[in-house]
């Protein structure tokens, strides 16, 4: 369902066409055609999407709508096929057997290869490439590379030069970094799309794994956080196919250009920081952009201008969040689950307990989400080992005495007597929140309403020496010691009454 969600996320935001979704999200155009053509129909808007679970989107999706032809169900498998025909023993005829198990109504073997073909021809169709104004962005980092000198030790520093183009234009963007890790890389893409003013329509990375964590021909896997960034600001991502230099071959142009009017100008000239590098390669990228093309009487910057700017869509107010991700974290049975980064552990509803969830968090926030459904957003807290607890996701019994918190309950202990106190303290200590620990302890103090100070503080002592301080081995030790008081006073009473002598007058004297 998330290829769904993000079908239906790039029809209405980004204004591709269904070609251009197809690719980006690797799914066949029939398939995107009707999921587009059933959202339209039932008018199911990206907003309301967001707010379903998995489960009521494919409810809402598969109820009856326009018939498919079979031969347009069918090519939905071509990409795969595709990539499974590469593998040893694996033919048309055994693809075509297993097709037809699942789909006993399904094309004849004639037919089926009949239509594979032409999807095949199909493929190869080579297109001019005429880009549109605002329509696309290519991103890559040059394989040469500059370098900065530390001036108090003279050790050189590699750094990375990235690269984007407006193909339509040909504006070029270029910055130097310390690395293609996925911070530099997202930022560099920003600060791209910040220097052309707007956003395009579609972003072509590179198969760099800080874009593309898989390339592939068909059906290329995107970085999570490369796809939240495009979807913060409203593009899709179309990775250039991998073994195609024609989806390179601007942004390849562009880094050929950048060599001689960046790279060879600067070769004699030292650095000691990124910032003086990238101020004067801003110097250099205004001078590449403002020289007239060599066949036409207009730069790049006057074509940009003139003929894309008014294309690309508004940018966001606020630069993107840098933002990490955990996949499939299991919930605790305290309703807790873990952010590894962190060691931290965040509290959701407990109904979750033992299902998978997901975390997007950033520098501040830790979002965590359920079947593709925003469960809860709490402040980021980096201490080690500890809960943060909303007490709306516990369950009843855990709500209990909203007014008690740890220092009411100390004070408590501490007028009962020190041994008590520090066995209260105990049990906070093993419980990993302390709305959990409430409870037991209020158990413990209440013992002294009916038992006493003493008994309570004396088998309170005895539980701290052995290390079993919890609630059920100190009530039995305060009856204990209480029972044991209440037969030595006996004792003690009994000891006062006379004893039976021969001086004593019975009964019978005063008869």
């Amino acid at each position: 369902m998330k290829k769904i969600r993000e079908i239906i996320r790039l029809d209405e935001q980004a204004g591709l066409s269904q070609r251009q979704i197809a690719q980006a999200t690797g799914v066949s155009r029939p398939v995107v055609a009707q999921t587009i053509q059933k959202a339209r129909v039932k008018n199911l808007k990206l907003e309301a999407v967001r707010q379903m679970n998995d489960t009521e989107l494919a409810k809402l999706l598969s109820e009856p709508g326009k018939p498919i032809k079979k031969a347009d169900i069918l090519a939905g498998n071509f990409p795969t096929y595709a990539k499974e025909l590469k593998k040893t023993g694996v033919t048309l005829q055994l693809l075509w057997n297993e097709y037809r198990r699942e789909n006993p109504e399904g094309l004849s073997y004639t037919q089926f290869c009949f239509h594979y073909q032409k999807w095949r021809e199909d493929a190869r169709i080579s297109m001019h490439n005429e880009h549109k104004p605002g329509d696309k962005m290519f991103i890559d980092y040059t394989g040469q590379k500059m370098e900065i000198i530390s001036a108090e030790t003279g050790v050189k520093t590699p750094c990375e030069v990235f690269i984007a183009i407006l193909p339509c234009s040909q504006y070029t963007y270029v910055e130097a970094t310390l690395s293609q890790n996925q911070e530099s890389f997202m930022r560099s893409t920003e600060n791209s799309l910040r220097y052309f003013g707007g956003v395009v329509s579609a972003i072509v990375p590179d198969n760099l794994k800080s874009g593309v964590i898989k390339a592939d021909i068909y059906e290329p896997d995107l970085n999570p956080l490369f796809a939240d960034f495009a979807e913060y600001y409203r593009c899709a991502v179309l990775p250039a196919r991998a073994r195609k230099p024609k989806d390179k071959a601007h942004v390849e142009n562009a880094v050929k250009i950048i060599y001689t009017r960046v790279f060879a100008p600067l070769r004699h000239t030292v650095f000691h920081t990124i910032e003086e590098l990238n101020q004067v390669i801003r110097e250099k990228l205004e001078e590449h952009n403002n020289q007239l093309f060599q066949k036409m009487d207009i730069s790049r910057k006057a074509l940009f201008k003139e003929v894309e700017r008014g294309h690309l869509k508004p940018l966001p107010v606020y630069r993107y969040p840098l933002k990490h991700f955990q996949n499939n974290a299991r919930v605790g049975f305290n309703y807790h689950v873990e952010l590894k980064e962190d060691k931290h552990y965040y509290s959701v509803p407990y109904l979750l307990r033992g299902k998978k969830v997901n975390f997007i968090y950033d520098d501040r926030n830790v979002a965590i989400y359920h079947d593709n459904i925003r469960i809860y957003q709490h402040r980021r807290n980096r201490q080690n080992y500890r809960y943060t607890t909303i007490r709306e996701h516990m369950p009843p019994q855990h709500r209990f005495k909203d007014n008690w918190n740890p220092d009411k309950l100390k004070w408590w202990a501490s007028n009962v007597g020190e041994d008590t106190l520090r066995a209260v303290s105990l049990i906070f200590e093993t419980k990993p929140y302390p709305e959990q620990a409430y409870k037991s302890i209020l158990g413990v103090l209440n013992l002294a309403t009916k038992h006493g100070h003493t008994a309570l503080n004396l088998a309170c002592r005895k539980a701290c020496n052995m290390e079993r301080v919890n609630y059920h081995f100190i009530k039995e030790q305060t009856e204990y010691i209480r029972d044991q008081y209440e037969k030595e006073n006996e004792s003690k009473q009994l000891s006062l009454l006379p004893s039976n002598h021969e001086n004593i007058r019975g009964n019978e004297y005063y008869k």
